[in-house]
């Protein structure tokens, strides 16, 4: 019992004698310890990051696995129906199944279906041709395919740039040529300027104006060119050319106006203040060839378009009684079907123009002002073209007939009571009626469902129906 009470006891203390030899001992081996230590230590790690190190560690020993890996042969790996371990760098064929066995740690591959494998072999060859390639061929040819692929590039660039040097020579070598041959490569604005510098001379002959006109609506076509005539005041020199005594400077001057005016707002508004529309309208008055009153027309119209502001001035200046004497002289046919063509598309502009501001309100308050006051129905009604246009549908022409066939209908509401009392217009749509079903009879015969004649013969029938 003693001998196990003082095996639980604290331990007594030592003597001092017999501590100061232990304490020495012990420092000696501490001294000796650190030493041996210090002697060993590696440096890089003495001033490195401990992360970094392991980073680095662990980037040398894939980079010499790769080295290894390289340095192997690249072999096929044949499966079967069982699982197979994978060595590194085995190619593995398409439709193998593939997985991490998680016992073991390394990857294994089977066959996944033989059916599917089968069906997918089915008409092909199997390559399992036993020579290998390493990695570094591998490397070698695909060098060896972009080099040859850069030099094929390198050598159509160089067809190409021979092809083009060929057809076409350099702007500097132009430019010499033309200086020695003093020829000067004007800018459109330059070429408007002399032509309308050569119009305007005194000095010109009837054949250089004429020249200088029908060369400056080529140009006047181009929208841009067109509003730079106004910059230097071309337009108006154009305009004054409608009061000259010759028919041709009148027909040509007309030309120019026409290509001008055409859908290009900001000519037509310095046009009407410059007076041109007083002047065509005179020209159509009067008597003149009928090429001028062609080439006149033609302004008028593209004036008129799209503009409700020139279209009220047109009405005030008594435009409708100029045209109803220009469709009723004897030979002016053309010029008939002119002008109800214009009359078709100022009486449909206006309703569309009615229509879509109701419908998107885009239009501008202005505008939408402008077109409500082109009284263009009642003036039509008031001046007879009701009658005037029911028997223009007498022409011969197809196209000339399908016009005024379109004009009588958006005409139909105003002039209804008139057409109904009209006995030649009856007869008219009748005879009209027999002979286009014959003719579309022929255009179904032939296969066409639609055809032209077709069309006519709806718009006679509907006509018909509409006046009942």
């Amino acid at each position: 019992m003693n001998s196990g009470t003082s095996l639980t006891t604290a331990p007594q203390s030592l003597p001092s004698s017999r501590m100061a030899p232990l304490g020495m001992l012990l420092g000696l081996l501490m001294a000796t310890c650190f030493t041996f230590c210090l002697s060993h230590q590696n440096l890089e790690f003495a001033l490195t990051n401990p992360e970094k190190s392991s980073t680095k560690e662990t980037e040398r020993k894939e980079t010499k696995a790769e080295e290894e890996l390289d340095a192997e042969v690249l072999e096929v790996f044949h499966p079967t129906h069982e699982w197979q371990a994978l060595r590194p760098g085995q190619a593995v064929p398409a439709g193998s199944h593939v997985r991490l066995n998680l016992q073991t740690g390394e990857r294994e591959a089977k066959l996944q279906y033989e059916d599917k494998l089968r069906n997918n072999l089915k008409g092909k060859r199997l390559d399992i041709n036993t020579n290998t390639y390493t990695s570094q061929d591998l490397k070698s040819a695909l060098a060896k395919f972009k080099e040859g692929a850069e030099m094929e590039s390198s050598k159509e660039d160089k067809a190409r740039q021979a092809e083009v040097k060929r057809l076409f020579r350099p702007i500097e070598e132009l430019k010499k040529d033309f200086d020695e041959l003093n020829v000067v490569i004007e800018t459109d604005m330059q070429i408007m300027v002399r032509l309308i510098n050569k119009f305007n001379s005194s000095s010109s002959s009837l054949e250089e104006k004429i020249a200088a006109l029908f060369d400056l609506e080529y140009y006047v076509h181009q929208m841009d060119n067109a509003q730079d005539l106004l910059s230097f005041g071309g337009l108006q020199v154009v305009i004054n050319g409608l009061n000259s005594t010759e028919p041709l400077v009148k027909e040509y001057a007309a030309f120019v106006l026409g290509a001008a005016f055409s859908s290009n707002p900001k000519v037509q508004v310095e046009a009407i203040e410059g007076g041109a529309l007083q002047k065509l309208l005179v020209i159509l008055a009067t008597e003149q060839p009928l090429t001028a009153k062609k080439k006149v027309l033609f302004a008028l119209c593209s004036l008129l378009r799209h503009f409700p502001y020139a279209q009220r001035q047109f009405l005030k200046l008594g435009g409708l009684q100029v045209l109803r004497t220009l469709v009723q002289e004897k030979g002016t046919e053309v010029l008939a079907v002119r002008v109800v063509t214009l009359l078709y598309d100022l009486v449909t502009e206006k309703m569309f123009a009615e229509e879509e501001a109701e419908l998107t309100q885009e239009m501008s308050p202005e505008k939408l002002q402008q077109y409500r006051q082109v009284h263009l129905l009642p003036g039509l009604w008031e001046q007879g073209w009701c009658e005037i246009t029911a028997h223009l549908l007498a022409l011969p022409e197809h196209d000339a007939r399908e016009k005024v066939l379109q004009t009588l209908g958006v005409l139909l509401t105003t002039c209804r009571d008139r057409y109904r009392q009209d006995p030649q217009l009856s007869r008219t749509l009748a005879s009209l009626q027999a002979e286009y079903q014959a003719l579309a009879s022929l255009e179904l015969q032939d296969g066409e469902d639609e055809g032209y004649f077709q069309e006519l013969l709806g718009s006679v029938n509907s006509l018909l129906k509409e006046l009942r």
